[in-house]
């Protein structure tokens, strides 16, 4: 019964966490920026490496607002290896947003994956290894993905495989050019500026043009990355979701 009271007292704490505050979408996806970059080494994507800490569960040592959860994001805590944030205190409210986001309900769309069948997937019918890159194999076109599971949670995964219509990050754009002779080319964007065009190709040779030889010059603003609903069954996407978690920069053939 003790053990049946203290679940039912950390599902209502928990939500009443979810109740005190609004947050949007782009508050979210900023938080999320910081906490990759500041966070993740300690807490892990899925904020569940420090012990009796797990944010996927809305479970904290010494937090009972969402108040005291910005505050300790800020301030961190004293005696503890929590330090005191090193970016900014108006991006404390973000970070808080994606720590509670994290716990939201229903993120997830897939059943669990096996991460063994995934990678075969993944290098298969997947073809995935053509744009990215885990540890020795693959392209350099895409983002590398050989510590992909250490940086992003599992729905992160999930929705960059689901939903491809956000815009690449900037190291990651393509850019199409036309000569004035009409050969065309395409690749990954390497620079842009007033007087030339740097890029990968498709064959990943590095390609340098003039502006003075080009009649055309287009950034391409989509990520170029295939949504794979309709390429590959529940279970493939949730085996492919699952090997992506498992890469954290420890695969080298």
């Amino acid at each position: 019964m003790r053990n049946l009271t203290g679940v039912c007292l950390l599902l209502l704490v928990a939500a009443a966490l979810h109740g005190q505050h609004s947050y949007t979408a782009a508050d979210v996806e900023d938080g999320a920026r910081v906490y990759q970059a500041n966070c993740s080494g300690c807490h892990g994507p899925e904020g569940d490496l420090v012990p009796g800490v797990n944010f996927a569960r809305a479970q904290f040592l010494s937090v009972q607002s969402d108040e005291d959860l910005q505050r300790v994001i800020l301030k961190g805590i004293p005696g503890t290896p929590m330090p005191a944030a090193n970016f900014p205190d108006f991006m404390g409210f973000p970070v808080m947003a994606y720590v509670r986001s994290m716990s939201a309900p229903g993120q997830s769309t897939l059943p669990a994956g096996d991460a063994a069948r995934g990678k075969l997937v993944f290098e298969g019918k997947g073809d995935c290894l053509s744009c990215h890159r885990v540890g020795v194999r693959g392209s350099r076109l895409g983002p590398d993905l050989t510590d992909i599971g250490g940086l992003r949670r599992g729905v992160q995964l999930e929705r960059a495989v689901l939903d491809t219509a956000k815009a690449p990050s900037p190291e990651y754009r393509s850019v199409r050019v036309v000569t004035k002779d009409g050969k065309e080319y395409k690749g990954r964007l390497l620079n842009l500026d007033t007087f030339t065009v740097q890029m990968l190709d498709s064959g990943e040779r590095l390609r340098s043009f003039s502006k003075t030889e080009l009649r055309d010059v287009s950034v391409i603003t989509n990520s170029g990355m295939p949504s794979y609903k309709d390429k590959l069954n529940t279970q493939e996407l949730a085996d492919v979701v699952s090997y992506m978690a498992s890469l954290k920069g420890t695969e080298t053939k």
